[in-house]
């Protein structure tokens, strides 16, 4: 062979020797832990899952160097059958190989889901997703005819097809088996008990139904925080309504427009606009706590007729609007702005 020929072929193969020796560097460097952090993150490998798909989603959410790796080392090591679909306990802090092991082994993480108090049903919605439910099933689970037989199914008005407001704020045991219907069955039904004869008792001697009452138990979740607070704004509110007075609230405004698409308005028109309208609005407006159902039930015995809650968190309650004002002027800067 002429010289020129076995030069080249000596190059050649010195490329081929380094591709491989890079190659190999490559994958064994991929096989190593993404960094030190060991936070450990919810990570869930969807039903159907393959193994280039899971590959992908772990260096998505930053668990792996490199997906092209996963898949190879899975094949490697007979792996590529054994992956389990479910919700894994995973640390960027792991070696590829532990979190390939970990997911073959369906070493599944118990989780719980929080619902917390005041928050509206695309909240909820939103926040089912991030536990690891697909939104599709979620979307199928918030559907009220799923619940027909349920108590608190029963106080909602049949023209009416949302669960908000009848869900209730509490955290919910969820295995890898738990379908979103489950914890919104177990909250609606959690809801219904504390639903109880005194309190509906308390409702019906005030001319408020059931589900009139959870509205505006939802109005003043959302307006104040502290339950003595709670107590004396049931109070405001329950004085407007007798009176045929707007109830002025800014929640109540802000909603009607979040959920007609547009961005949170004082002015926007729509039938959950307070400011604009007297009465209470169609259905509640976010979930609702035992405080905030009690003080509905036992409004404080005042006389006010105004309150506004400053930038400090203190509420002030007054009974002249001249009052009001000055409230809102001396404390109330940063939280009366107009969205």
């Amino acid at each position: 062979m002429p010289a020129k020929l076995w030069l080249i072929a000596i190059v050649g193969l010195l490329l081929v020797i380094g591709a491989v020796v890079g190659i190999r560097q490559y994958y064994y460097n991929g096989l190593k832990p993404l960094n030190a952090n060991t936070r450990t993150v919810s990570f869930t490998v969807p039903n159907g899952a393959t193994v280039s798909q899971i590959g992908n989603l772990l260096s998505s959410k930053g668990l792996i160097r490199s997906s092209w790796v996963f898949d190879w080392y899975v094949h490697s090591a007979n792996l590529n059958t054994k992956l389990e679909a479910g919700t894994f306990a995973l640390s960027p802090s792991y070696s590829l190989e532990r979190i390939a092991s970990i997911i073959a082994s369906g070493q599944v993480s118990e989780g719980k889901v929080t619902i917390l108090p005041g928050k509206t049903i695309m909240q909820i919605q939103s926040a089912l997703v991030n536990d690891g439910f697909s939104a599709s099933e979620v979307s199928s689970a918030l559907n009220p005819a799923n619940y027909s037989g349920l108590s608190i199914i029963s106080y909602k008005p049949a023209s009416v097809g949302t669960l908000e407001g009848l869900l209730y704020p509490d955290t919910f045991d969820k295995a890898t088996s738990t379908l979103p219907g489950q914890i919104i069955r177990e909250s609606l039904a959690e809801m219904g008990q504390h639903i109880t004869p005194s309190l509906k008792s308390a409702y019906a001697s005030e001319g408020l139904s059931v589900y009139q009452a959870i509205t505006l138990a939802s109005i003043i979740q959302q307006e104040v925080s502290k339950p003595s607070d709670m107590s004396q704004v049931a109070q405001v509110f329950m004085t407007r309504l007798s009176s045929g007075s707007p109830l002025g609230s800014d929640v109540t405004a802000n909603y009607g427009a979040i959920v007609a698409g547009q961005s949170p308005s004082l002015s926007y028109d729509s039938p959950y606009n307070t400011l604009l309208h007297t009465g209470l609005p169609p259905t509640p407006i976010g979930s609702v706590s035992q405080t905030a159902l009690n003080a509905v039930a036992n409004p404080a015995h005042t006389h006010w007729l105004y309150f506004v809650t400053g930038d400090n968190g203190i509420t002030y309650f007054e009974s002249t609007l001249s009052q009001h004002n000055a409230d809102t002027a001396a404390y109330c800067h940063k939280l009366c702005q107009a969205p």
